[in-house]
């Protein structure tokens, strides 16, 4: 698509013919805002914006004839050259309406697509935009285009009229799809064997998420000191993004920015962007990033909420399924007026799950990172290791990544008392193979080599 072409963006408002597709708590015009928002992410030049009242759904058109006419008015007096539909809309609409205002006509899906087909720069996100991409031209093909039902020769072997375009053209797309998958395939290896790797280094993730243009960039950056791409712009940011982060204790930690969520999101790009996503589903906390200045920020809590509960993430339990923390991160509170800014910290102290800041002055941020902290450290376990006088690896491991509650130094050796998270546990076993001597309460054993055992019991003999 041609950068700087003369648009027009029309939100179809079809509550009057029975179908609320604006979901709970939206309006009309708040859909048209956010499709301008789209339509501006890939740099159109837009020339007007309206709501189209549809009383009537027309099979042919999706609108009525009498808009149709109208907007072709408009779109020969300011030389538009793309129309872009906030809706769905069918090959059969979609060519009609093409050839009623001889302009381009783009549906939501097709300009979200258009905007991350743009945005991707890694391998493996250029082949999930493509992947939905091609799944969703495979779906458009049938009678979209008259070129499509001619037929070619057959080679003779058993007669018949041969194979037709349409045919061959998703033949030809279906055999993309599997290359592309496979090579997917490949990536999400290639991401497991990374993942592995990291954890086998002991830093917890935290993962950001949320609506598009919510600030996880802005946020990402101003925790990381980086200078990942941030604009205000719906999906400014598209690739995943990984950097460390030093806690107020000194403790490192990985924070991943993730691609934002919009409503309706096509379940195309759902699909294809599952690999991105396990980055979400394998990270110790999630950390929620809301506009709270934007009019629609409970609706768009309400569409991060479903897109996770998609993947088996629930953020409206104290912890998720998977037993994650998670937070929930009101950003933008300097763009709020001081009595609604000093209700939403009211607010926050009242719950535990929510911390304001504005990302973009760093209010807050070291409270968020202090919270972090805390939620992380009351996932973490208290257990007790014994460690001999030439173990000075695994004892400098448990004061680097641990807590060190307590230490009683002895003739044989040091017995050290570690607070740690539950992962962490489990990689200085693999590391170093060392097992607990006793739990926390120091009344239930746990499993040890026998030479520990015997050296516990000796110490409380």
């Amino acid at each position: 698509m041609r950068h700087g072409a003369r648009a027009l963006v029309i939100h179809p408002d079809l509550r009057q013919a029975g179908r609320n597709v604006t979901g709970p708590g939206r309006s009309p015009e708040a859909r048209l805002e956010e499709a301008c928002g789209l339509a501006l992410a890939i740099d159109l030049n837009i020339i007007a914006a309206e709501v189209v009242r549809v009383s009537t759904v027309k099979p042919a058109t999706l609108i009525g004839g009498g808009a149709v006419e109208r907007l072709h008015t408009l779109i020969e007096d300011e030389e538009i050259t793309v129309v872009i539909v906030d809706g769905a809309v069918t090959p059969i609409q979609q060519r009609n309406l093409e050839k009623a205002w001889n302009a381009k006509v783009i549906d939501r899906t097709g300009l979200i697509l258009e905007i991350f087909g743009e945005r991707a720069r890694t391998r493996e996100g250029q082949l999930q935009v493509e992947l939905a991409a091609l799944s969703y031209q495979r779906s458009r093909l049938v009678r979209s285009w008259t070129h499509l039902e001619r037929q070619r020769g057959g080679y003779g072997f058993l007669g018949g009229p041969g194979e037709s375009q349409l045919e061959i053209d998703r033949r030809l797309i279906d055999e993309r799809m599997v290359r592309i998958k496979r090579d997917l395939e490949d990536v999400r290896r290639t991401r497991g064997l990374h993942r592995r790797a990291r954890q086998r280094v002991p830093y917890p993730v935290v993962a950001l998420v949320g609506y598009t243009n919510a600030g996880k960039s802005t946020l990402f950056n101003r925790l990381t000191r980086s200078d990942v791409f941030a604009k205000d712009l719906l999906f400014a940011t598209l690739d995943p993004t990984m950097r460390r982060v030093k806690l107020p204790s000194g403790r490192d930690i990985i924070l991943s920015d993730t691609v934002g969520f919009i409503s309706d999101l096509p379940t195309e790009l759902v699909a294809a962007f599952r690999a991105t996503l396990e980055e979400v589903l394998e990270a110790d906390l999630l950390l929620h990033v809301r506009d709270v200045s934007h009019p629609e920020t409970e609706a768009q809590k309400a569409d991060v909420q479903q897109v996770l509960q998609g993947l088996g993430i629930d953020l409206t339990a104290e912890t998720t399924e998977a037993g994650r923390p998670w937070l929930e991160v009101l950003n933008k509170i300097d763009l709020l007026e001081e009595e609604a800014r000093a209700q939403i910290q009211a607010q926050a102290q009242r719950d535990t799950h929510e911390v304001p800041i504005s990302a973009i002055d760093g209010a807050g941020c070291n409270e968020l990172l202090v919270r972090i902290e805390q939620v992380l450290a009351h996932n973490r376990l208290i257990r007790r290791y014994h460690l001999a006088h030439d173990q000075g690896a695994p004892m400098s491991w448990l004061y680097q990544n641990g807590e060190v509650l307590e230490r009683e130094d002895r003739d044989e050796g040091s017995d050290l008392t570690v607070r740690l998270a539950p992962a962490d546990v489990e990689r200085f076993t693999r590391l170093h193979g060392l097992l607990p001597i006793v739990d926390e309460a120091e009344t239930m054993p746990t499993m040890a080599t026998p030479a520990q055992a015997a050296a516990a019991e000796s110490r409380r003999s």
